[in-house]
């Protein structure tokens, strides 16, 4: 199982960057899959997940609208765009798949598989 996560990098606050994770090794219809991310010295904390059709996403309450999850079934492909980034979502962020539905997918201890990480840092 590989979840490959890419699109991290440098952004001003107020800007926008594009998050992918390609998914391999699972049946990526039968997975929700979530976003996560740990800042230095933080905990980990979960930012996003979506269901296994689309329909439905779930986000942090600080995220506040700035954020959105989707998915690609045809490509196992999970999309993150951020938008309004603020340096207090410099982090790493990691994708993560779970069989999972309901709020359950907002807890990281259901989650199955994890990806690598990328690096996102939001300058003031």
């Amino acid at each position: 199982v590989q979840l490959q996560a890419s699109g991290g990098g440098l952004a001003q606050a107020g800007g926008s960057l594009g998050l992918s994770c390609a998914a391999s090794g699972i049946n990526f219809e039968d997975y929700s899959m979530g976003w996560f991310r740990q800042g230095l010295g933080k905990e980990r904390e979960f930012v996003a997940a979506i269901t296994w059709s689309g329909g439905r996403q779930y986000y942090a309450d600080y995220v506040q609208g700035r954020f959105t999850i989707s998915r690609d079934n045809s490509k196992n492909m999970v999309y993150f765009q951020m938008n309004n980034l603020k340096p207090g979502d410099t982090a790493v962020y990691h994708c993560a798949a779970t069989h999972r539905t309901g709020e359950m997918v907002r807890n990281e201890r259901w989650y199955d598989y994890w990806g690598q990480g990328t690096l996102v840092t939001v300058s003031s």
